[in-house]
Parts: C-alpha cells; sequence; structure tokens
C-alpha cells in the first residue's frame, strides 16, 4: 500500500481498528480520499482490477471477491471480457463507491451512522477515541512532578 491509491484502503483499515470492525479480506480497495471523506479517481484502475482478477481467479472465485473502485473511474472501465463476464456470473464483484462510509459499509457490514447511533462504527470509533483519550490524560497525570510517578529512565 502506498501513494494516493491506497489513502481509502488506509483510512478504512484505521477506522476499522479503532471500531474493533474487521474488514472482509475477499475484496481489494483502490481510490484516493480527499479532506472530506470522497473518494477521488486514480489511475491504471483497469490493471489493477484486472490484476486483484487474476490473483482471485487462480485462487478459485468464489462469488465473494470483489473490488471497490471510486465511483468517478466507472466511465474509464475498459475490462478484458473474461472479468466482464465473471462480473455479470456474480462470480466476481466491481462495487464504485463515491465515500469512505459507503467502502467502510461493504467492508465492514455495519452502518457507519453517527456517533449516537446504537452500535455503528461512527459510535464504536468515538467510543474508543474517548477510552484513548481518558488513558491519555490518566498516563499524563501519573508522570506529572510530584504525582509519585518514578522518572528514572526519563534520561535514557
Amino acid at each position: 500500500m502506498e501513494g494516493d491509491s491506497a489513502s481509502v484502503a488506509e483510512l478504512c483499515a484505521i477506522l476499522s481498528s479503532l471500531a474493533n470492525a474487521p474488514i472482509r479480506q475477499s475484496l481489494a480497495v483502490t481510490g484516493s480520499v480527499d479532506q472530506f471523506g470522497r473518494v477521488q479517481a486514480i489511475g491504471a484502475v483497469n490493471e489493477k482490477i484486472e490484476g486483484y482478477f487474476d490473483i482471485c481467479n487462480q485462487r478459485g472465485l468464489t462469488g465473494k471477491q470483489g473490488v471497490l473502485i471510486p465511483t468517478s473511474n466507472v466511465a474509464h472501465l475498459m475490462l478484458r471480457r473474461d472479468v466482464v463476464e465473471a462480473a455479470a456470473a456474480g462470480r466476481f464483484h466491481i462495487y464504485a463507491v463515491e465515500t469512505v462510509d459507503q467502502a467502510l459499509e461493504l467492508l465492514t457490514g455495519i452502518p457507519v451512522g453517527t456517533p449516537e447511533s446504537e452500535g455503528s462504527l461512527d459510535q464504536r470509533v468515538a467510543q474508543r477515541l474517548k477510552l484513548l483519550g481518558e488513558l491519555r490524560r490518566k498516563y499524563a497525570r501519573k508522570a506529572e512532578p510530584g504525582s509519585g510517578a518514578s522518572h528514572e529512565h526519563d534520561e535514557e
């Protein structure tokens, strides 16, 4: 994973980790993301789809494999006949996404919702960030001078 084309995948990985929500490993992700969570077009979309298809086809298509691509790249698709036929038969999937939220829902199967939505990814992320903030504050209080915390290793 590197470059702008990996930014959607990287963001989804971070958010799924914070939410403790596993990502479906049968789906590949490509796309760049802007500061508002919109998925942006990337280059070499046909080659990326065909490359992942070839790996899946070699290992055996299960009907669960597929790729998430930016919606803005759909107009540029010119895929090989075997990829098109597999997609038409439901043995391989191509999902067009406009936002990171859409990608997360496909990858985790959990609605993104809001921080107030019971059981949503956003609520799970917000709860985890709150916990991490509390742990940071707790640790910072213990490390303050006069708090009784040991500072023997500060000079290492």
